[in-house]
């Protein structure tokens, strides 16, 4: 009868594993205890048979089921929890069992399955001709978002939501590869008028239309699915999921997916965690501000408004040194993650210790919000008021919990004293236990006169009085036999019993009572979710502002501003990341950005290892921060609208897509070329290298014309092919810079300080020498390169494609003779005393 109940549950959920109740453990049975065996490294045996086979089973105690969950997740699975509902006690044939709950990758709500610092989002896709439908929930803070976008934009906006698990329709092929588990539902849950229906009745609204949804039938599509999911896998409908977002495509900074790879803005290009902007930035003290933090550097907001309040926040907490910064730092240590708490509260499953902390943070607001009193920064003021006290909701927390609660409602020692009458009274039968076994000892050795009577307790016989053997004429006419022992005889007399009842009794019963209060209490807190949901949301503010406020005033960052003209110019930047892995007192070169109308362009040559590309990214971050709300490494920094940032740098393959290297950069190109607007930043290194000299020249050529001629965008463009730079003769919008280097005998020495003008030289035969590559091959290649430059003086060997059209261009636009030249003409170098030669520098100078 036991398999028979587990078969039938197991068939209700096929594909997934099946965690069922028996006692202390959760037993998996047939192929479900085969595969947690392997993947678990757990025992796999055997038990009886079924269809004349023995039955496979393995099994992971109930105690310690949270560690096996999270890395059974951690491994893309899926489980069903199967718990015992019915009483063994009064059970006939198998006690009953019910599904409590399906653990998905995407539906993590415990702290133990839970990465603390980053967001763990369910998500949901619906496909037409023309959008794609999206819709996500983090069932952890109770967030329900949507969107539309299409299918080109697909890749990148899953990139930016980053979803631990993805649900589609059978037969639904999302055309690009998925990182995150991937779930399959009947096609069904993707009606839309279904699903409007039941989003409409979660809601309690007669239509969508209030939360701007109305018209967004993919998304709708896909939000009615993903909360018919969300409901199976909890058992319940979620109620903390109280709106529905609408993201719109503008709102955010565009970041494809190559940029926020090469970016580095939470993962380096090796997928290590750090070093990254985010590990730079992140000295929050709570972990909701860490989650906030990480979801902004993915959503850099595209309108200044918010990032220029959060500016003036900053820069209301460095006013008076870090007075204020240091009290909001200290207060914050005393939260909690509230957003979890309510989270759970919200799905039944918060436990003792997450609601005594709960009580403990409601009680520590009024010391965050005494900072903000005197603050005159707009979102300052708007935080502080919603970090308001619920005070209800604090009262009945300080009620009914007890200061230091256990960790599991079922040990007991949770609800305080005094909160009910009757668990007070049953806890008092229970713990005045030994006050009456003494005063009853004492009693009956006065009646009887039995000196060395005992009125004692244990497990097995429970109450008993035990008189030895020679006092036996002494025992009363109301004793009964309990048990005969070699020296004596335990009895029970009708008091005892009558208290035995009582006191086996009591324990059970408070258990009972104080597991109906705290479902009760539970209960009580669902109608204060929203106000925690708030509280949780500004505390996240307050700590992201003060953990960019604290990194400013350590790392000498500054206050960027936003212009409504086009371009940025950016004094003394920093690459933030790069300066901070430098050792202790080597100092950073910091560099000059200047794009505007006039100069769109910057084409950078210099050495290989240089720092062309930490300065283009470098670049790119400053931008990003700005748009994020923080302070920028930099002296000063003026920014211009942007709408998208793009990145073109490194050399990547994709040999799984059959995409070779060059493949790769080509579209990656691509998709800056067809996408990039006037108000886009767009950075490219090195484009053409993964091609024949002549095909790459020709190719890094025309893509850049394209970018000043058609896309307009504000450009770094890095490359080693130099007749690029004769462009500028061509396009007043295009402007050379270079990273100089000074080459002592056979070593170098990188400056990283951008200069005007193109490079002279490479220096690609020093890098090599750098790198460690043997010096005899060194040594070969200087010769091998002199003979190349001789023989190319000859017959050239590479020869400029574009030296025709540009000679023919500078000659058309060849400008009057300049007076600095005329003069410099005339000076005979050799006559000069130092002092003349320093007035005619000077005159130089002034004619210029």
């Amino acid at each position: 009868p036991m398999m028979e109940q587990y078969l039938r549950i197991k068939a209700q959920h096929p594909g997934l594993l099946l965690f069922y109740r028996m006692g202390d453990f959760y037993e998996l049975f047939f192929d479900d205890a085969e595969k947690a065996a392997r993947l678990l490294d757990i025992t796999l045996t055997t038990r009886g048979q079924s269809a004349g086979q023995p039955i496979r089973m393995a099994g992971v105690p109930y105690h310690a089921v949270e560690q096996y969950l999270a890395k059974l997740v951690r491994l893309g699975e899926s489980v069903v929890i199967c718990e015992q509902i019915g009483d063994p006690a009064t059970s006939k044939g198998p006690v009953e069992r019910a599904v409590a709950r399906i653990v998905t990758p995407g539906t993590l709500t415990d702290a133990a399955l839970l990465d603390e610092k980053r967001d763990t989002l369910l998500l949901a896709i619906h496909a037409t001709r023309q959008v794609v439908g999206l819709a996500w929930i983090n069932l952890a803070s109770g967030e329900f978002r949507v969107c539309e976008v299409t299918a080109a934009r697909l890749a990148t906006t899953l990139e930016r939501i980053r979803p631990a698990e993805i649900i589609v329709a059978d037969g639904f092929d999302p055309g690009i590869a998925v990182e995150a588990a991937l779930t399959r539902q009947p096609a069904w849950h993707f009606d839309v008028e279904a699903a409007s229906r039941e989003l409409c009745a979660h809601f309690a609204t007669r239509s969508l239309a209030g939360f701007g949804a109305d018209g967004l039938r993919p998304a709708i599509a896909a939000a009615g699915a993903l909360l018919r999911y969300a409901q199976a896998t909890q058992a319940r409908a979620p109620p903390h999921l109280q709106a529905l977002i609408v993201e719109r495509d503008a709102t955010f900074l565009g970041l494809d997916t190559a940029t926020r790879r090469n970016l580095e803005l939470t993962e380096t290009l090796r997928g290590q965690t750090a070093p990254t902007l985010y590990s730079l930035l992140d000295n929050c003290i709570t972990s909701m501000g860490s989650r906030l933090l990480r979801h902004a550097l993915h959503h850099p907001l595209r309108d200044p408004a918010i990032p220029t309040a959060r500016h003036a926040a900053i820069a209301m907490l460095l006013d008076d040194g870090d007075r204020t910064l240091r009290a909001l730092r200290q207060a914050l240590r005393g939260i909690a993650d509230i957003e979890r708490i309510a989270g759970r509260i919200a799905l039944c499953s918060a436990r003792p210790r997450d609601l005594s902390s709960l009580r403990d943070s409601l009680l520590a607001l009024d010391e965050l919000r005494l900072p903000l009193v005197a603050s005159a920064a707009p979102l300052l003021a708007e935080l502080r008021e919603q970090l308001a006290t619920p005070v209800e909701a604090l009262d009945r927390l300080r009620r009914a919990i007890m200061p230091e609660p256990a960790s599991l409602i079922r040990d007991g020692g949770v609800i305080a004293g005094g909160y009910d009458a009757e668990l007070d009274e049953l806890r008092a039968l229970n713990d005045n236990c030994g006050a009456f076994l003494l005063a009853l000892e004492a009693r009956e050795r006065e009646r009887t006169g039995i000196a060395n009577l005992k009125v004692e307790y244990n497990r097995v016989h429970g109450f008993f009085i035990e008189v030895t053997h020679a006092n036996a004429a002494r025992i009363p006419d109301d004793y009964r036999r309990r048990q005969t022992l070699k020296n004596a005889e335990r009895y029970l007399t009708p008091e005892l019993k009558a208290f035995e009842d009582k006191a086996l009794s009591a324990r059970d019963r408070s258990l009972a009572r104080e597991k109906l209060l705290y479902d009760g209490l539970l209960g009580e807190l669902q109608g204060d979710l929203p106000r925690l949901q708030q509280i949780a949301q500004a505390v996240a503010n307050v700590d992201l502002l003060a953990a960019f406020a604290d990194t400013a005033l350590r790392r000498n960052y500054c206050r960027p501003l936003f212009s409504s003209e086009p371009g940025l110019l950016i004094e003394a930047g920093r690459h933030p990341v790069v300066e901070d892995q430098l050792a202790d007192g080597e100092p950073f070169v910091a560099n000059q950005t200047r794009l505007d109308d006039h100069r769109r362009l910057l084409l950078i040559t210099g050495p290989n290892m240089g720092g062309k590309s930490t300065y283009m990214r470098q670049t790119a971050l400053i931008a990003l921060l700005a748009h994020v709300g923080s302070y920028v490494p930099a002296s000063s920094a003026v920014l211009g609208p942007l709408d998208q940032i793009f990145t073109r740098i490194g050399a990547a393959d994709d040999l799984a897509g059959g995409r070779s290297t060059f493949m790769v950069e080509m579209t990656e190109s691509a998709a800056i070329l067809h996408h990039a607007t006037e108000r886009s930043l767009v950075l490219m290194d090195e484009v053409g290298r993964g091609t024949s000299t002549f095909d790459g020249m020709a190719l890094a050529f025309a893509i850049c014309r394209q970018l000043i001629e058609k896309n307009r965008c504000l450009t770094l463009f890095a490359t080693h092919y130099f007749e690029l730079t004769l462009l500028a003769n061509e396009y007043a919008e295009l402007a050379n810079v270079h990273l100089g280097a000074i080459e002592h005998g056979e070593r170098i020495v990188f400056l990283h300080a951008v200069e005007e003008g193109p490079a002279s030289q490479s220096y690609g035969i020093q890098v090599a020498a750098l790198a460690g590559i043997p010096s005899s091959v060194v040594r070969v290649a200087r010769r091998q390169l002199r003979e190349f430059e001789q023989r190319a003086s000859i017959n050239p060997l590479q020869p400029d494609l574009f030296a025709t059209a540009l000679a023919n261009a500078a000659e058309a636009s060849e400008p009057a003779s300049h007076p600095a030249v005329d003069r410099l003409q005339r000076v005979d170098p050799d006559q000069l005393t130092p002092r003349e030669a320093l007035a005619t520098l000077y005159e130089l100078r002034s004619l210029l």
